[in-house]
């Protein structure tokens, strides 16, 4: 008898945040891990799978006005995508997303376009 890998369905997916813990279905992300100039809050999931996960929340940025110390943040909201998952290197036995895709739809930060991606780190 030879032992099978475990199927693609029954892996954990995770997200990993800066602090590189592994989180499923977080309620509030970081996405600016050296100054945290830029959070995802309000995270509500509509979906978390093998190969994506869908959900909405507020992109909560500071506009760095006139430096980043003296700005003041300003919420979006946004649909979030995560996709593209890869074995992790720093959490044994789970998948972690490779990708986030933001699409705002009520505003954006300056500079930054209606869609923004961007790699996630492990």
């Amino acid at each position: 008898m030879t032992a099978s890998a475990p199927s693609h369905s029954a892996t954990r997916v995770v997200a990993i945040d800066c602090f590189s813990n592994a989180q499923v279905r977080p309620g509030e992300f970081l996405l600016a891990c050296g100054d945290g100039n830029n959070r995802l809050t309000d995270i509500h999931w509509s979906h978390w799978g093998p190969s994506s996960a869908m959900g909405t929340a507020l992109d909560n940025v500071n506009d760095c006005q006139p430096y980043c110390a003296a700005g003041k943040f300003h919420s979006y909201p946004v649909i979030v995508r995560l996709d593209r998952p890869e074995a992790s290197r720093s959490h044994a036995d789970v998948q972690r997303f490779t990708r986030i895709k933001l699409v705002y739809t009520d505003g954006m930060p300056a500079l930054t376009g209606r869609v923004m991606t961007q790699q996630l780190w492990d």
